[in-house]
Formats: structure tokens, sequence, C-alpha cells
């Protein structure tokens, strides 16, 4: 198993081993309530992340930094190439009028072209607006009015088309791009049109400009996905991205490329729009890893596009190791061996957690009989595992929320270490994660190096650093709500262990308080069901209720393997489907593995399976796929109720 040498051989390099250190400090009762860990990257003194590409260009031009999906294979782009086509564009935005400080919207899903886009906004002096693919026009309105967006590039002319209706109102409509042309008469794409805008224009300008931006200079305001009210639009500087990224390329990549000996290289398939996504892009240029891009997170779109790029390491959120997970399980009942995965699962929970007591010395990892059961069960299934995320993949990072401790134990098993972060938006993505050599399933990892992590004495998160935006566009009455004397109040609740590992624990105003004054934290259960078919989408309810309960929707692709295995009708009506004791029963082990989570007090009680799913489309769905908890209780305001009918208050 490749992933366990990696750590004996990591393990044997103590210099690297102790490369960061995290400080402590404990109440007057010995609880940690914050923890340190000092940057292993020192503040950028001049200069801004847009000079990333001249740089490449400059000490390695013939180095494949990227690669595109062209002419049916991955294309490799060079970073002297990279540096010419940034700069071309540049130019064609300065000819279009883009002032320094001036921002331009960006609505597209991840591709290579966002990446130019990216670096030739900042190279012209400007500040990249990213706005998601699935927003709707009232959703692009609020950005570009509230940004000043003077320029918009879409994707596609259905995104250009939402881009026109959203802001016909306004008093200036933006000047509107489209990246990708409905047909060859349309012409060849935003950036083509650009490079030909800015011929004229002497590279000497595009210089000028980029090296007036300092680290204090605003590169982007990125917009909250807005589970509550309207998106708030952070503003993040180049200082910003490049703490991000410069601390964690230090903090990981010497680790995989020493004890892998792997040229390191990852598929990115997070929305740009995102700020996990941009940070990852950032720190790959910077560290000369090779990217490419996959415009689409769903499975079945991704796993070819993986199987073809074969990365080494990816970064993604726990929906992706999810669905592999239950990609894995629906594969095995299609051939009559759904009993066999259900074993290779336990036995990979069983052995995961016995092997990193043993290197992590605290146990004696697993004995004879629980080695020979990995073994059988890594030919017929962990290997299979491996084979869908592309055979090379040895690490994986997690964020967004919580990952399930026995999953991630899973692929441990199957020669998959998850490492998981935590960051939001205002913290420029990660502001705690994992580190290589010490894993810990179950935790988010101490602080990113040059980062302080601090529990309130409500128990909320606290974060200090450089990855610390300075405020939000436009809205000082939010900005002083959360920033106090540079701490930065996440609206999280966690707990710091001896170590200073995070862990988190929910949402400080999602928290539900029963009628008999219990205090519930709805994200363990919802994490928990969320992890097992067939479950889709879930919302743990019980605010002043007598008891806690579960809205839950059924995963398509779970319910058509169902209907398959079970030799129902594929067209079986859902309305049907959710009334199935059979279904019910299959959703109840999932209930019950959420329950093993909490106390009796705090575990589900009953549940309701809607026909409907929580998607962006009807609005109870972020972009980055978090539930609006608001809209799905206002929606299923009935159901709710018929689940404590006939149950008092209390």
């Amino acid at each position: 198993m490749g992933v366990r040498k990696d750590l004996k051989r990591a393990k044997r390099r103590t210099d690297l081993a102790a490369r960061t250190r995290v400080e402590v400090v404990r109440d007057e009762a010995g609880v940690v309530r914050e923890a340190r860990t000092p940057a292993l990257a020192p503040p950028i003194a001049s200069g801004s992340t847009a000079d990333l590409p001249h740089t490449n260009a400059a000490e390695a031009p013939d180095a494949v930094v990227l690669r595109r999906r062209q002419h049916g294979g991955w294309q490799p782009v060079t970073a002297a190439a990279f540096a010419r086509e940034v700069t071309a564009v540049a130019k064609g935005l300065i000819a279009a009028g883009l002032e320094p400080g001036g921002r331009v919207a960006v609505m597209s899903r991840t591709r290579y072209e966002w990446t130019v886009l990216d670096f030739a906004i900042w190279a012209a002096g400007g500040q990249s607006v990213p706005i998601y693919a699935t927003s709707s026009a009232e959703q692009v309105e609020w950005i570009v009015r509230d940004s000043g967006a003077r320029f918009v590039v879409a994707e596609t002319a259905e995104n250009a088309a939402t881009v026109t209706t959203g802001t016909a109102r306004h008093e200036r409509p933006p000047r509107i791009w489209q990246l990708v042309p409905a047909s060859a008469a349309d012409g060849e794409g935003a950036l083509a049109e650009l490079t030909a805008l800015g011929r004229d224009v002497p590279d000497e300008e595009v210089t000028k400009r980029r090296t007036a931006l300092t680290p204090a200079t605003t590169a982007t305001i990125c917009y909250t996905s807005g589970t509550t009210g309207k998106p708030k639009g952070c503003v993040l500087t180049h200082a910003n991205l490049h703490a991000e990224a410069a601390n964690t390329v230090e903090l990981l990549h010497p680790i995989f490329k020493e004890v892998t000996g792997q040229v390191a290289s990852t598929l990115l398939f997070l929305p740009l729009a995102h700020i996990l996504g941009r940070t990852l892009q950032i720190a790959c240029l910077m560290a000369r890893i090779e990217i490419g891009h996959c415009p689409s997170i769903k499975p079945d779109e991704l796993r070819p596009a993986l199987k073809e790029f074969r990365p080494t390491f990816l970064v993604g959120v726990p929906y992706l190791f999810e669905k592999i997970h239950d990609t894995g399980r629906a594969t095995a009942e299609k051939i009559g061996r759904g009993a066999s995965f259900d074993r290779a699962d336990r036995i990979g929970v069983r052995f995961g957690e016995a092997y990193l007591n043993k290197f992590l010395e605290t146990g004696k990892g697993p004995g004879p009989g629980l080695y020979a059961a990995w073994a059988l069960y890594d030919l017929l299934v962990y290997r299979r595992v491996r084979k869908e995320l592309g055979g090379r993949m040895r690490y994986a990072i997690s964020g967004g929320s919580p990952l399930d401790r026995d999953l991630n134990l899973f692929f441990y098993a199957a020669g998959i270490i998850v490492y998981e972060g935590y960051g939001l938006t205002e913290t420029t993505a990660a502001a705690t994660i994992v580190p290589p050599l010490k894993p810990r399933p179950g935790t988010v990892g101490p602080p990113v190096p040059g980062t302080a992590v601090r529990i309130a004495e409500d128990g909320e998160v606290l974060i200090k650093g450089g990855v610390v935006f300075g405020s939000y566009w436009n809205n000082p009455a939010a900005t002083d709500a959360v920033l106090k004397d540079e701490w930065f109040a996440t609206g999280d609740l966690g707990t710091l262990d001896e170590d200073g590992y995070l862990a988190i624990t929910g949402r400080k105003k999602d928290l539900l308080v029963t009628s008999g004054g219990k205090n519930v934290s709805p994200a363990v259960l919802e994490d928990r069901l969320r992890s097992r078919p067939p479950v889709g989408q879930c919302i743990v309810v019980g605010d002043n209720r007598p008891f806690v309960a579960a809205l839950i929707t059924l995963e398509p692709e779970a319910v058509a393997h169902w209907l398959t295995v079970r030799k129902l009708p594929a067209d079986t009506p859902m309305s049907e489907v959710v009334k199935d004791p059979r279904m019910r029963a299959d959703v109840q082990k999932a209930v019950d593995h959420a329950n093993a989570a909490v106390s009796r007090a705090e575990s589900i009680r009953a549940f309701t399976l809607v026909e409907g799913e929580f998607t962006e489309d009807n609005g109870l769905l972020t972009p980055s796929l978090k539930v609006k908890r608001h809209a799905v209780t206002t929606a299923y305001a009935d159901e709710i109720e018929a689940l404590y009918a006939g149950h008092s208050r209390g």
C-alpha cells in the first residue's frame, strides 16, 4: 500500500516532520483556547500575485505549468506561453477601457480561460469579481451593481443573456464578452477578441500597471454564497492571496514531493467563483505544479476526466468523496457483491483506524487477520476506488464542510489520505489544515502557518492572521460585526484539542434548542446522513420542538440503482418510492449511522422522505452546495409540521 510506505518514509525524515510547530494557549481550567502556527513563508514585501506568470516565464520558460483540454487531449502550456497569453489579454482589457483599480466580473465554470482572465485582469491593474455560472439574473444584477464592475466576461450565450437581463436597468450596463461562441459565425470568443483589441497597446503599459500593484492592493471582491440574505463582497488583497498560497505550498509541497517521488499534478474542478478554487490555482502556479481544469463536479462527468488526466492529488468537497464511495457500492451491487462491499467498508474503517494509531504511536496497529482481510478487499474493492480517481492519486484535501470520519478512514484503507481543511471566503480559503505527517481524521487540523485560531467563551471559532480579509465591500456595519481587534468571528462553533487541532461542531446561527432545553448542532447529524446512500440532501429540525427530526431527499442515481436491484420499474413514481417500507428501512440505516455520533437527546427521532430535491435551480442550495435552511423550512413547512403532529411542544 503506497500511502503507508509514504508515511513510513516521511517519518524517517525528522526535518520534514519538524518544519511546523503549533503553540497552544490554555485557560485557567487547562482547556486549550488558542492555537498558533508560525508562518513558513514571509509576508510578501512588494509586488503582487499578478507577477507569478512573469516570474515563472523568466525563471523556467519551458516548464509545463498548465495542461489545456484541446484537440482531444491534454495539451501542455509552458510558463512562457501562459505569460504571453496573459499579457495579450491584459492589453485587450486596457484597450477596452479598464482603468487601474477597475473591476471585471467573470461568470464562468472552471476552465483554462478563467485562469488566463484572472491573471490578465490583475496584470492590467484591475480587480476580478467572480460570479457563479449558475447565478440568476437577480444575483448577477446585485453583484455587478454592488461591485461597480464595468465589464463582464460570460462563458456561454445563456450566461451572457442572464447578465444582459440582470443589468438591463442599470444606468450604465456593463460591456459583455462571451468566452465560448455559439457557432463559428459568432467569432472566436472573448480571449481572441481581447487579444485582437489590444494589439496596438505596448507591452510596457502592462508592465507599468502590473508593477504598480502592491501587497495591499485589492485583488478580488469575492462574494459569499449567500445562505441568508444578499451575498456580501469580501475584499481580498494580493497579500491575502499570497499568505494563503505561499504558506500552504511550503507546508504541503516539499513533503508530498519528497515522500512520493511523483511530479505533482492536479485536476481543478471546484468552481473558480469559490475562493478555494482560486487559491488552489495560485498555489499551483507558485509551485509550478501542473494543473488542468474540469468544468463539472458531477461524478459521471468528472470520472472520465480524472482517468484521462491522472492527477497525483485532488482538492474537493465531501460531496465528491461521498459519491465516489456510493458509486463503488452501486457497482458492487450490480454484480451481486453489495454485501462484499459493505464488508470492505467495515474492514477499511477498522484497518485505517488501527494503522493510523500505529503510525501516531497510540496503538499496536492491524493484527495478522485484519491485514489479511485488507489485502483481500484491496484486490476486490479498494483498487477499483483508486482506478476511479485516475490510478496515481495518493493524497486529497477536503474542505467546505466536515467529511465523515469513517469515510475518511475508508479512503485511507484504499490508499488515499484525505486531509481536511477549514476556512471561509473571509479567510481566503483554508485557515486550518491537517499537516501531511500528522493525520487526524475527524478534525480539520491546526492553523495554517501564519494563522491563529481562538475559541470564544460561547464556543465560536475566531481567526487571525495574514489570510483574514480586511472588509466587506460597501458594508462597514457587517465588517464591524465580525472583525474585532483583527480577530474574525466565523459564526462556526468548534473545539481545540491538546495539540491545537480544530474540530468544527456546527454553525452558531444553526444551533437548535429543543423545547426540553437541549442544545443540538445539526451539522454533525446532517454530514453523517449525507455520507450514506440513498440520502441526497437533508436538513435537521427541532428548534423549540419536543425532539429532533429530519427532512430527507433521495439521491436520484441512488434511487435508480435501488429500483434496478429490486427489479422494480425504472419509471416508478417518486411518490411511491418515498413510501416504500424497504426504502425507509434503508434510510433508517443512514439515520442510525448519524445518531451513533450523538447522545440520545440529540438523536433523530423521526424523519420524512420528500419527493423533490434541494437544488440551486429551486433556490434551496447555494452554488457551493450549502443548504439554505430558511428557504427549505419555508418550502417544506407542512411536511415539518406533520413530523410533530400529535406531539406536545412540552
